[in-house]
This record gives structure tokens, C-alpha cells and sequence, in this order.
């Protein structure tokens, strides 16, 4: 096999080793959570995500600017609205009810965390049932202002919007050391995981910047850089409290300023055909991975009665069980709020087309061609 070309690239329609990615990600996630070995540092699952975000998100919007010749951001919007929000409301909303019935709306702290989720400063909302979601606050605000910034302004050159990117990412890097404290610690720095998919996703798309990235998706090399970084995964709790402090940087901080780039290193191998694109395009990952986000959200739904049932549970009993929930209350999710409402949306934003004759609605039953699936299905 060969290195993936920038045509057959610009050809794909769909990556589907992204999928097996998110379900790793979201499932390291909850078993960080909720009894899983300290060594496997799953909470860091989240940068993953948001690598993968600003990957997506970009490309998008990178070739929809190529089809059109614009970025129509109303649309994007209303797709981030019917991607995210009902299943994110859904979810607060059965948290605040069941915590009220419980008792313990205020005293779990969900009640004083409110107005941030209600506006999406979840990062600053602290421990409470709802917790997990903090990432959501980061991503909303990075869905708001990145086409704003990159592309409400018509097409640019290359150069130009790789210049901003890197703007953004000294400037996150600058503010974080300011934000060090006991509430969303270093929050900017999550923003340079976003970016760093997003000058990816630069490189890829353009055709001459792609012969710096197309080594990468070469499926020996893939393979190598796979192994590369489980190996550095295997090592972050080692790494992590070597550097704790150094500097007066939290160990934590250390490690998101490498581990996000080993992840945008390997993400062409994810895409490209090859031996990593085909074990994480395989059907159980793929099952867990469109259902990562509402496994995302979850979590602490299904540990709930795991936690009043078998008060004794831990470690990985504990951890596997949570997933096993949680997957279960996430498959419902999808069916009945995350595809309905996406569905919605695309019926929402589909232009109006006039109407056909009988024989042309005749000649379209007989027909049968399937409607395409979306070019890409983003995932927070």
C-alpha cells in the first residue's frame, strides 16, 4: 500500500477511523472517572476530542469555502445548534429534575452551576453531577468564534489563516500560566489541542502544504506512529510527575503541550486506508463512537445507581460497568433525540426545490439512488 494522494484525500467522503478514535477517547474518559488505573490517565481522552474537533470543523468549512466560494455561517451555526444542544438539555434537564426530587439540587451544587451551563461557561461550574460537561464550554465557545475569525471574512490566503492560527496558539499559551488556580485550571491551553486540528486540517486540505503531511499517511508509518503513541500514553503518569511543578506548572499542563501534537501526528494514519484506519473503523468501534458524545454526558447518570446498588464496586468492575450503562443510556440518546434532531436540522436548512412533475417523481422512484451520506459528521 501506498501514502494516501491529496486527490484521493480530497475524494473521501467520510473517515471513518475517526469513529473507533472518539470511542477510545470517550471511554478512557469514564474510566478515569470512575475506578480505572491512574497509569492509564484517561482523562486526557479530552484533548483527543478536541484535536479531533478542530480537525473536523475546519475541513468542513474548508471545502464547503471550496464548493461555494464562501462559508455560509448561519448554516453551521444552525447545525452546531441541532448536533449539540437537545441532547445537552436533555441531559441537564434530567440531572436538575432527579437531583430535585432527591433533594439535593443545591447541595450537589448543580443549582449554583446552573447559569454557567445554561450559557456554556461549564469549565468554571466546579464538581457537581454535571461536571464531565466542561469540555462542552470550551468547544461551544471555539464553534462561536473560530468561523468568525477564519473564514467570516471571504477566502484567505493560506499563509494568512495559518498566521492567525498561530496567533491564537501563542496567545493561549501566554494566558495560561495566568489562570492557574483551584477553578478550570490553565483553561486556555485546552484551546491549543483545538487549534492544532485546525492547522492540520490547512495543511491537508491544500494541495502543495499536503506533501509535507502525506509521509504520515503511509500505512508503515502509521503503524510506527500508533505504536509511538501508546508508548507515550503508557509513560504520561511517570512524565506528568516528573515535570509537576516545574517551573510552577502543574504536571497536568506539561503533558498537553505534546501529547495533543503525538494525536495531530497520527490522525492522518486515522484517515488515511491502512492498518490504523481499518482497527478503528471496525464495527463495535464504530458503534461506541457515534455514540461518544451522549456516552460523554452520561457517565454520571449511569454510575448513579451503580453507586446506591453496589456501594462496594471499584476499580475496573466499577469502571466497566459505568461504560456498560452508560453505553446502553447513550444508544437510546442517539436514536431518539441525536439523529431525530440532526435529521431536523437538515430539513431545516435543505433549500426548497420546486416541485416535480409525476413523471419526473416517477422516474425518481424508479431510480432508488440512495441520498449520500454527510461529507463529514463532526462529533464534541
Amino acid at each position: 500500500m501506498k501514502s494516501l494522494t491529496h486527490a484521493g484525500y480530497m475524494a473521501m467522503r467520510r473517515f471513518d477511523g475517526l469513529d473507533g478514535l472518539r470511542a477510545i477517547a470517550a471511554v478512557m474518559v469514564v474510566v478515569f472517572h470512575y475506578g480505572g488505573p491512574d497509569r492509564l490517565q484517561g482523562w486526557i481522552g479530552v484533548q483527543v476530542f478536541f484535536v479531533l474537533s478542530g480537525y473536523l470543523i475546519t475541513t468542513l468549512m474548508l471545502r464547503e469555502e471550496a464548493r461555494t466560494g464562501r462559508v455560509a455561517l448561519k448554516a453551521f451555526y444552525l447545525r452546531r445548534v441541532f448536533r449539540i444542544l437537545p441532547v445537552y438539555f436533555v441531559v441537564l434537564a434530567f440531572l436538575a429534575v432527579a437531583t430535585l426530587v432527591l433533594g439535593i439540587y443545591q447541595s450537589s451544587h448543580l443549582g449554583e452551576a446552573m447559569p454557567l451551563y445554561l450559557t456554556f461557561f461549564n469549565e468554571f461550574a466546579g464538581s457537581n453531577p454535571f461536571g464531565q460537561s466542561w469540555s462542552l464550554g470550551i468547544e461551544q465557545k471555539f464553534y462561536l468564534v473560530w468561523p468568525l475569525v477564519a473564514f467570516a471574512f471571504g477566502v484567505l490566503p493560506l499563509r494568512r489563516r495559518l498566521g492567525i492560527t498561530g496567533l491564537l496558539i501563542i496567545g493561549a499559551l501566554v494566558a495560561t500560566p495566568f489562570t492557574f488556580g483551584p477553578h478550570a485550571s490553565g483553561w486556555p491551553v485546552h484551546y491549543v489541542s483545538i487549534l492544532l486540528g485546525c492547522v492540520l486540517a490547512m495543511l491537508m486540505h491544500n494541495a502543495r502544504t499536503y506533501r509535507l503531511i502525506q509521509p504520515l499517511t503511509h500505512p508503515a508509518v502509521g503503524v510506527g506512529l500508533a505504536i509511538a503513541v501508546i508508548t507515550l500514553h503508557s509513560f504520561l503518569k511517570p512524565i506528568g510527575d516528573a515535570l509537576n511543578q516545574v517551573a510552577g506548572v502543574p504536571g497536568f499542563i506539561w503533558l498537553m503541550a505534546f501529547y495533543p501534537v503525538a494525536v495531530t501526528l497520527l490522525l492522518p494514519a486515522v484517515i488515511a486506508p491502512g492498518p490504523v484506519a481499518k482497527v478503528l473503523s471496525v464495527r463495535p468501534m464504530a458503534y461506541v463512537g457515534e455514540r461518544s458524545y451522549s456516552l460523554y454526558l452520561v457517565q454520571s447518570i449511569a454510575a448513579a445507581p451503580l453507586h446506591f446498588l453496589f456501594p462496594s464496586l471499584g476499580g475496573w468492575p466499577l469502571a466497566l460497568s459505568v461504560v456498560a450503562l452508560a453505553l446502553v443510556l447513550a444508544s437510546v440518546l442517539y436514536r431518539t433525540v441525536e439523529v431525530p434532531m440532526i435529521n431536523v436540522g437538515r430539513k431545516v436548512l435543505k433549500p426548497r426545490q420546486p416541485a416535480k412533475t409525476e413523471a419526473e417523481a416517477d422516474k425518481a422512484e424508479a431510480a432508488k439512488v440512495e441520498e449520500p451520506r454527510p461529507v463529514l459528521t463532526p462529533v464534541s
